[in-house]
This record gives C-alpha cells, sequence and structure tokens, in this order.
C-alpha cells in the first residue's frame, strides 16, 4: 500500500508513459558536460551552462564525480531567469517540472533557453584534480528521458496481491478536519497519508480535484512514508461527471468546451498523453444541486480509453445509485473494464473511512507501473469493508485452458470456476453470469481459508462471467470477470 527507500523513488516511475519507458533511449542524456575540478577551485562557484529547448516538460540533472581526494561539490539549478533551487551535496539527482520538484526545488514552468547547473566547491585539496560529469535527461513530446533517469526500482519487487485505496482528497481540495485548536480547517496532506498507512495498506491514490498541486507535496512526504506507495492521481471533474486518472505526468486541462477541449473525447486523449490510466468515479449517483455533475453523462465516452468504473464508492455498495449496476451494464456491452472501489475521504478522521473499501490488485511490483498495469489487467477484487486479510482468487478452467480475473477463455461445453477463499467463513458465494446472480450455485463457506469448485455449462457462462462474496451485512467481497467467448 510499503513505500520506496530513497526520495527519488515517489512519483516518477509513474510519470514515464510506458510507451516511453520502453525504449532503449530512455536512459541517454540529452546533454552531458564533463569536466575538472582542481585545488584551485576551492571555496569557488562554477556555472555549468546547457540549453532547454521549447517543449520540454521536465528535466532531471545527475551529477557523478571523484570523491576519492575528498573533493565535495554541492549542486543548484538556475533556469534561464532565476533560481530553481539548491540541495548542496544532499542529492546527486534532482528533478524539475511543473507539477513537482525535487525537495529544496520549485515547481513551476520550463522555460526554453540558457539554464545553468551551480556548483560549489566547499573543499578540494591542493594540487588535487577531480573529474566530473553532468547529465540532463528532458521528458519532450514522446520522449519521458527526464521520468526514466529519476525513476527508481519498484518499492516491491515481486508479483502479489497488493491492498490499496484509489480515492481521496485533502488541502489542496475540498478535504477538511479538525484543527488543533478543534476547528474545521483544510486538512494538510500528511494527515491524510498518516490515516492511510494506520490502515495498513501497500498504496493509495490522492486524487484531489482538477490540481497537481498534491504531487510536489507527495514527493515530500513519501521518503519519510516509506511502507506505503503513494501515487499521483487527480480527480477530473466536469459538469457531465467525474473520473479518476493515475499516474499523470502534467496537468490535464479539464475545462471541457473551451478551445483548449472543444469535447470530452479530447479530454481522454489529452488523459491518454498525459500517460494515465481513467477510471470512471461513481457514475450512477444522481447528478444535481446534491452532488453536482457526479453521475456519468458523457455519451460521446470513448470507452477504449477508460480502464476502470469505480463499482464501489465509500460504504454504498448497493442501490440504484451505486456503481456496480452501472459497471455490470457496460460490461453487457461488450466494454472490459475493470471494477475498482475508493473511500472518496474528504476526511481522515471521519466516518468515510480511508481503506474502506479496499482495492485489492494482483501486480508484479509494488510501484506506480505496477499497480496500474495490474488494474489494467483485471485481476482485481474489491474488499468492502476494507479488511486486511479477505481474498477472493478465481480461476475458470475448460478444455485445459484457463483464465483468471480479466483474461479471455473460449470454453468447451462445460466450465469449472476454481474459487480461492480467505477469511470470509460463513459466507455465502455468489456466481454471476452477464450481471445477474445464478440461481442454485450458492455455496456457503465453511473454512478460513477455502477452496470451492463451481461447474456451468456453456450456455449459462457465455460473455462474462464473476463471483462475489455476500455474507450477513451485505456483499463483502466483488471479483472481477472472466470473458467467456462462445463464437
Amino acid at each position: 500500500m510499503r513505500g520506496f527507500r530513497l526520495f527519488v523513488a515517489l512519483i516518477l516511475a509513474a510519470f514515464a508513459a510506458p510507451a516511453a519507458m520502453a525504449g532503449q533511449d530512455q536512459a541517454q542524456p540529452d546533454v552531458t558536460v564533463a569536466g575538472v575540478i582542481a585545488g584551485k577551485d576551492a571555496m569557488t562557484y562554477r556555472e555549468i551552462p546547457f540549453d532547454v529547448p521549447a517543449g520540454v516538460e521536465r528535466i532531471t540533472v545527475a551529477l557523478s564525480y571523484d570523491k576519492a581526494n575528498k573533493t565535495v561539490i554541492d549542486l543548484g539549478v538556475w533556469d534561464s531567469k532565476q533560481f530553481r533551487g539548491w540541495s548542496g551535496g544532499s542529492y546527486d539527482k534532482v528533478t524539475i517540472a511543473p507539477s513537482d520538484a525535487t525537495p529544496g526545488y520549485l515547481p513551476g514552468p520550463i522555460p526554453a533557453g540558457r539554464w545553468h547547473v551551480q556548483f560549489g566547491v566547499p573543499n578540494a585539496r591542493p594540487n588535487s584534480s577531480a573529474a566530473y560529469t553532468v547529465k540532463v535527461y528532458f521528458d519532450r513530446g514522446s520522449s519521458a528521458r527526464a521520468s526514466a533517469a529519476i525513476a527508481n526500482p519498484p518499492l516491491v519487487d515481486r508479483p502479489g496481491w497488493y491492498r490499496g485505496d484509489l480515492h481521496m482528497h485533502d488541502a489542496n481540495s475540498d478535504g477538511s478536519c479538525k484543527s488543533q485548536l478543534g476547528r474545521k480547517v483544510p486538512c494538510p496532506l500528511f494527515r491524510t497519508v498518516e490515516a492511510a498507512s494506520a490502515s495498513g495498506l501497500d498504496f493509495i491514490a490522492v486524487t484531489d480535484h482538477n490540481t497537481v498541486a498534491h504531487f510536489d507535496d507527495l514527493r515530500e512526504l513519501q521518503p519519510w512514508f516509506d511502507k506505503m506507495l503513494l501515487i499521483p492521481g487527480v480527480e477530473v471533474t466536469t459538469f457531465r461527471g467525474h473520473t479518476n486518472i493515475f499516474g499523470p505526468s502534467r496537468f490535464v486541462d479539464f475545462r471541457v468546451g473551451t478551445p483548449g477541449v472543444p469535447n470530452f473525447p479530447a479530454l481522454q486523449k489529452s488523459i491518454t498523453a498525459a500517460g494515465a490510466i481513467m477510471s470512471i468515479n461513481h457514475p450512477a449517483s444522481p447528478s444535481g444541486e446534491i452532488c453536482m455533475g457526479c453521475g456519468w453523462l458523457w455519451t460521446d465516452t470513448d470507452w477504449s480509453q477508460v480502464t476502470a468504473v469505480e463499482a464501489v464508492n465509500g460504504v454504498n455498495i448497493e442501490g440504484p445509485y451505486v456503481g456496480l449496476g452501472f459497471w455490470y451494464a457496460r460490461l453487457n456491452e461488450g466494454k472490459r473494464l475493470t471494477g475498482i472501489g475508493g473511500s472518496d475521504t474528504h476526511d481522515p478522521d471521519g466516518p468515510s473511512r480511508i481503506g474502506r473499501p479496499t482495492t485489492v490488485v494482483y501486480a508484479d511490483s509494488l510501484s506506480v507501473p505496477g499497480i496500474t498495469a495490474g488494474i489494467k489487467r483485471g485481476n482485481v477484487f474489491i474488499d468492502t469493508e476494507g479488511t486486511r486479510d479477505r481474498l477472493l482468487e478465481m480461476a475458470v478452467v475448460s478444455g485445459g485452458r484457463r483464465a483468471v480475473m480479466g483474461e479471455r477463455l473460449r470454453p468447451d461445453e462445460t466450465l469449472s470456476m476454481q474459487l480461492h477463499l480467505v477469511a470470509v467463513r460463513g459466507a455465502a458465494v455468489e456466481i454471476i453470469a452477464n450481471g445477474k446472480a445464478l440461481a442454485g450455485l450458492e455455496s456457503t463457506i465453511d473454512s478460513d481459508d477455502a477452496r470451492v469448485k463451481v461447474s456451468l455449462d456453456r450456455a449459462q457462462a457465455c460473455g462474462w462471467i464473476s463471483a462475489n462474496v455476500r455474507g450477513k451485512t451485505g456483499l463483502l467481497l466483488i471479483g472481477n470477470p472472466v470473458y467467456i467467448e462462445c463464437r
């Protein structure tokens, strides 16, 4: 839910679009400057100039030098007009973008022109010589070299189930909480992250409305909260629906109907260009003065650009105004969308608890690319009560072929649904086919670690099938579908 070990790990892997990250040339610097610091340079400053072309969206600067003779080089950066930051000897790699920057550096626009790395040399022994190399990387167009250069390995580099909350707010939009004197005030992001950490989550996405101001705060907080991955997100709030985007590399203009965003498909293209995935929020909510623009009313939605639907928002699980029915209806239309959940918490101390519901993702690694790719693949379930241990694993087997949630299967005449269920003793399994529970196939779970098999015929399963777990209080676990292709 377990965080990056070093500062540079925060959002940066998320900021690189997967296609851009894939190219081998992403590791190559755009600018390389080499030189020597000699003994005579002690207690002086030196400028290392480099040119920034138009259209750059992120800059990463990496410094390496020979420290054998106790030479010390402090590091800073000036853009073409002004000071952008100073880290001294704290970091050998720093990044600057409009949305965020390394602590000690100022986020903001990246003006084209002559920038410079500023060296300060507090120590260089007499007659010494220390070689240095400065490498500068740019994110520009489809190239994400700056993001690739600053990205660290995953927090956990192994496949597994990771538990998170994909929807919450803080003072950067409309989150509030009580101050030290008990007053209701805009709630600092660290309070939200503290509450999430206390819930034992592996990851969270902070999704303030229409802004990326919290990205810089996330970068500062991540090194301290090193047990939980912080994913940069935005709730893109339009007049005809709200959508969360996860892992954007930059601000996305939300103002549909203005010259820059003439229609909703244009907004979707901008989301994709920013390297983010898109999830429809609380889509069945009524839109009006109580919740302005909350329901999903965009009839020109390009569903091929949508990854997920928020099937559960907060504690609202079933009924006409929750997302489960909307999601099932889209699946019946042939749209392959992952069902997820989010607490939509606006007060970390309030009744809407962070982590309830929990979205549980099977991912190759605990990293922003790992989690977003896991959501895309769809091997995901929703733990509606936000426990730390409930598990729903599902596979469908037919004719020697096997598919897990999110995958496709072309069946023979019979199929076997194989379930692994943990910590739901006494609850019942529901088999869902094309949005409806199949009568007569319910199964009571008789242990805390249960294996359940259910046989289906081809006619029952064509389209899509999934499994839910229902307890006395309602749905406890909601599974994603396996798509059954009968044609």
